[in-house]
């Protein structure tokens, strides 16, 4: 089975939360990837993170929005915590505090945006 755009696009993401030490163990994991997958496709979606994206993740994982920006705003805890570096080189600039569910959601789907950018104008060999 070839793998379709949007498989590569969650396996790039899971790889971002890996990188910042989130793993699967957490159900915010899942939100965060299938949310942030949702904002690279539609940036305005950021605009309003608890009409917009929320409760297309809670219908998706069969919970409520509430649950949904918990579980992301506790992976991005755990984030800020364990690989604050990192997070700051993808925000690309320091943070002086923990972000919010939300902010966390933009400084992936644009770093995420950024890489696949990157990708397309190499140089080919």
């Amino acid at each position: 089975m070839v793998p379709t755009m949007k498989t590569a696009e969650i396996v790039q993401i899971r790889g971002l939360l890996h990188e910042l030490g989130v793993t699967s163990n957490y159900t915010g994991y899942f939100h965060a990837s299938h949310a942030v997958l949702l904002c690279a496709q539609e940036p305005e979606r950021l605009l309003l993170v608890t009409k917009w994206v929320y409760p297309d993740v809670a219908k998706r994982y069969h919970t409520n929005w509430r649950s949904v920006e918990r579980n992301i705003r506790t992976v991005s805890q755990l984030a800020w915590e364990t690989n604050r570096s990192v997070l700051e080189r993808m925000a690309r600039h320091a943070l002086p505090n923990r972000p919010s569910a939300g902010v966390f959601l933009a400084i992936l789907s644009a770093h995420a945006q950024q890489e696949n950018h990157n990708k397309m104008t190499l140089p080919e060999e």
